[in-house]
């Protein structure tokens, strides 16, 4: 299984306008998610522009085990390894989004760095 992109931003409208240009060009609603620590941002976003949250239903997780989760930062982290990123890499990623930070994450990665690029 390829690793999924994923790319950080602090302004939203940037990250709108990217999830757009993907959808534009055939890229499945399904295969773009939104991440953040604030749940309303994520909500807000992906309604918006009419794509994914990653949430524990979607990564597969049942509810015996959304409970194990005693913080939000590890259930973002389990999130993360759950499509495909390492530990540590997860444990980066959720750092960011404690200062704000919301990132894009694609599973279908065939050209999405040209298709944001332009």
């Amino acid at each position: 299984m390829a690793k999924p992109f994923i790319k950080d931003y602090s302004n939203d409208e940037e990250l709108q306008k990217d999830i757009e240009k993907l959808k534009s060009q055939n890229v499945g609603e399904n295969d773009i998610y939104v991440i953040s620590h604030d749940d309303e941002r994520t909500k807000r976003i992906a309604k918006n522009v009419g794509i994914n949250t990653i949430g524990a239903n979607e990564m597969g997780i049942g509810d015996a085990v959304k409970g194990a989760f005693d913080k939000k930062g590890d259930q973002l982290r389990k999130q993360l390894e759950n499509i495909g990123f390492s530990e540590t890499e997860a444990e980066n990623y959720e750092s960011e989004m404690d200062k704000g930070t919301v990132f894009l994450i694609v599973t279908r990665t065939d050209n999405v760095d040209t298709i944001l690029a332009q």
